[in-house]
């Protein structure tokens, strides 16, 4: 037990520290909420059903988390798809497009047709744009707002849900998403001057915050936390002085509860002494990975004496056990810079599965490494009784902690000394292709022969009813292995056969096989564990299961080669081999914290570069390494991006340069600010990139093509996750306004994404109409 911590036990004991999370995950423990809505889409679940079973999820969450120990339970962080669309919704910012459709459903249907047709769009009117929650897989609805937006007020979610959560006798408080980020986070409104600041729009803003932070506490809100991560990244001066404003106005106000200002993900830096100097009464600091430097920042800080601290010392984004002594440590520091000081998780527990108990098929080794959303909250609960009643009272839990630890890092499964050999043998040249990228392009075409703007599409296919069953029919025995490949080979045949009479040109197999795109490789590469139980959101009703790379990575045997042989051989069309890339692996993993990324991404790097060369041996022209989140896990301070896209960009030539010339290497990417990476895309040396671009009407396109961006570029003319079908005109449309900074030459025509959430009827029309409009822009360009 560290020395600090026996002094002040006696001290620590004479105030019991509260304890709290900023939020929980939301599908209940076999994704109830999932099943509901999309029953409700599918008119199977009526609206009045989808409520109750919400409120009952809420219930449920809020009474585990008070029964494990949890003192202030948070509310309004329940959402039906995004609480950055709740947001815009209790804020009034509804697109014009889409207060028709919320009027009309309002009266002939239900309210929630209009909510969901701002997240999905219908076949009249598009959904909001979708990107990254910051450097984390979960994707948020970004707000459209221009200087006519008009704001007002509605609480009711807030309201209601605080009032539920007081019903049961509860210790509550609201969660809502502060005004600084939620400007930060819109963009200008189609038709609105592109340097349009949503920021100027503050002083309409702030009445109407100030209007439902009075209307939480005449409902019985005594605090109420602003979330406000935005300030984590590098901010100007003019938008810490907004910050400065919007919080002398909110602190200021009479009629409000007590105000939590929380931010997380990484330092707030600049912007710590403003919050602290605020007229707030508690903010909430994370102090795990990155963040950890707010520790130090702290001290400087003698403001923060007069406020509750939530320190967030159990890490809410990541899967491994916490280290109970050093957040102890951790938590003595603090105590001596705070008079309050209440321990919470570091961010929502969103970001983290539910409880890994469910998971009784995992080795009982790794599983002791592992804490869900169940376990933090029980660490947490620990280490307040640890800074409250002393270490003694914890011991047992202590020494448990130190031996779960030790295992991990001395097991066999963590360590495996061939890999780390060959990743120490890796030279720059093993990082390069064999020929620039016109010669490449030239060697391409003769070996392709392909028309001027190409089509194509991202890679899965609707992974249907029948797919599912057959993967659950095949872990229960219902049918064997050769019944099983015999139903996927069924399915390839038809996707094939479809792709052909569509007149696409560069095909895919469709993925059938594949469960996800990153557990797929995860389970046949050694270093990975699965779990079964273990869904996360990353936008509205899709879950996904992120593995767990526990060890050292190595691939013991081909993992793609056979499904790809067999689809080529039913067709003269090129069929593209598919991989996930090496940072994607990482980052929609729960990857490990016991050495840096970059070491176990060129682990992953290795292994995947010996599946794209038998590719390419068994006959393969074109191979895709996708890596859509090279930009969701870029840093959020500039200082730390250089190094992190020196090895992400590393990586990716690492799993792609073993291949010939002719060999046209492709990646894929969607759903992030392209801005902040273009250079970086440069770097990878793909040689053609296909991009999400139908809901930024394609944004991509003119800034690859301002910056010269000198490859093959399929920015997508279709939103695949909208249920709406584009017609033709609306897909030449789009093709034109990629034209206008793509030559015809280096514009590939595709989706924004996968098909695999899709149905095939809407995929079927979609693409035949992607086709149409590629022969209709051919036609005009002499081809």
């Amino acid at each position: 037990m560290p020395s600090s911590l026996v002094v002040l036990q006696d001290w620590l004991a004479k105030e019991r520290r509260l304890t709290t999370v900023y939020g929980y995950p939301r599908q209940g423990p076999n994704r109830e909420l999932k099943k509901a809505i999309e029953g409700y889409w599918k008119g199977t679940v009526t609206a009045d059903a989808l409520r109750q079973t919400a409120a009952e999820l809420r219930r449920a969450n809020w009474q585990q988390l008070n029964k494990a120990g949890i003192d202030e339970v948070p509310t309004g962080d329940f959402s039906y798809y995004d609480h950055v669309l709740d947001t815009s919704v209790m804020l009034g910012a509804i697109p014009e497009r889409h207060r028709p459709e919320r009027h009309r459903t309002a009266v002939a249907a239900d309210a929630l047709d209009g909510y969901f047709a701002m997240a999905r769009g219908t076949q009249e009117v598009a959904p909001l744009e979708m990107t990254k929650w910051f450097d984390t897989n979960y994707h948020y609805l970004v707000p459209e707002l221009g200087p006519d937006t008009t704001f007002t007020a509605d609480s009711t979610k807030q309201v209601a849900e605080l009032r539920e959560a007081l019903t049961l006798g509860l210790k509550a408080r609201p969660v809502i998403v502060g005004p600084i980020t939620y400007l930060l986070l819109a963009k200008p409104a189609p038709g609105v001057a592109e340097d349009f600041k949503p920021l100027s729009l503050l002083d309409k803003l702030l009445p109407v915050y100030a209007e439902i932070l009075a209307d939480l506490r005449a409902a019985g809100a005594e605090w109420v936390q602003l979330d406000e991560p935005a300030l984590v990244q590098d901010r100007t001066a003019a938008e810490l002085t907004a910050t400065t404003t919007a919080y002398a106005e909110l602190g200021g106000l009479a009629d409000r509860p007590k105000l939590l200002v929380a931010s997380y993900f990484d330092r707030l830096g600049d912007a710590l002494p403003v919050l602290a100097k605020s007229p707030v009464e508690g903010l909430g600091i994370d102090f795990t990975g990155p963040a950890a430097a707010n520790l130090a920042d702290l001290a400087a800080v003698p403001e923060i004496r007069q406020k509750r601290l939530v320190a967030g010392v159990v890490n809410g984004r990541n899967i491994w056990l916490n280290d109970l002594s050093k957040s102890l440590s951790t938590l003595v520091v603090l105590l001596g810079l705070a008079d309050q000081v209440d321990v919470s998780s570091s961010c929502s527990l969103l970001h983290v599965p539910l409880d890994v108990a469910a998971d009784t098929d995992l080795d009982p080794e790794v599983a002791g490494w592992l804490a869900f959303a169940r376990q933090k909250t029980a660490e947490i609960v620990t280490l307040s009784r640890g800074i409250t009643e002393g270490t003694e009272a914890i011991a047992a839990e202590l020494e448990a902690n130190r031996a779960a630890l030790a295992s991990r890092a001395n097991s066999a499964l963590t360590n495996n000394p061939a890999v780390r050999a060959r990743v120490a043998a890796v030279t720059a040249d093993d990082s390069r292709r064999s020929a620039p990228y016109e010669e490449r392009a030239a060697a391409q075409q003769k070996r392709l022969e392909l028309p001027l703007l190409p089509t194509t599409t991202v890679g899965s296919f609707p992974q249907t009813t029948e797919l599912r069953t057959a993967r659950a029919d095949l872990r229960t025995g219902r049918i064997d292995e050769t019944q099983y490949d015999e139903r996927i080979a069924a399915e390839i045949r038809e996707v094939l056969t479809f792709q052909e009479k569509a007149g696409l040109d560069v095909l895919v197999h469709g993925e059938p096989e594949r469960n996800d795109m990153v557990q797929y490789f995860a389970e046949q590469l050694d270093g990975y564990v699965a779990t079964q139980h273990g869904w996360v959101q990353s936008y509205g009703t899709r879950y996904v299961r992120p593995p767990v790379l526990v060890g050292d990575i190595s691939r013991p045997e081909p993992m793609t080669v056979r499904w790809w042989k067999y689809a080529q051989e039913q067709t003269d069309r090129p069929v593209k081999g598919m991989l996930t890339g090496p940072v994607t692996m990482l980052a929609w993993s729960f990857v490990r914290d016991d050495q840096p990324r970059s070491e176990t991404a060129r682990q992953v790097a290795l292994a995947l570069r010996d599946e794209v060369v038998d590719l390419e041996t068994a006959g393969a022209a074109v191979i895709q390494v996708d890596e859509p989140a090279l930009r969701e896990t870029l840093p959020l301070r500039q200082a730390d991006r250089a190094a992190y896209l020196t090895w992400g960009t590393e990586v990716f030539r690492l799993t792609t340069s073993g291949v010939r010339a002719d060999t046209q290497i492709h990646t894929h990417m969607c759903y992030v600010e392209f801005g902040d990476i273009l250079n970086a895309l440069d770097e990878m040396d793909a040689d053609v990139a296909s991009l999400e671009a139908a809901r930024s009407h394609m944004q991509v396109a003119h800034e690859l093509g301002a910056a010269g961006y000198p490859r093959g570029v399929g920015p997508g003319v279709y939103d695949i996750h909208s249920p709406r079908v584009p017609d033709t005109p609306e897909v030449v449309s789009l093709l034109r306004k990629g034209l206008d900074a793509i030559p015809a030459a280096r514009l590939w025509v595709n989706p924004d994404c996968g098909l695999k959430t899709r149905g095939w009827p809407e995929v079927r029309d979609s693409l035949q109409n992607l086709v149409e409009a590629a022969r209709e822009i051919r036609a005009t360009q002499g081809n």
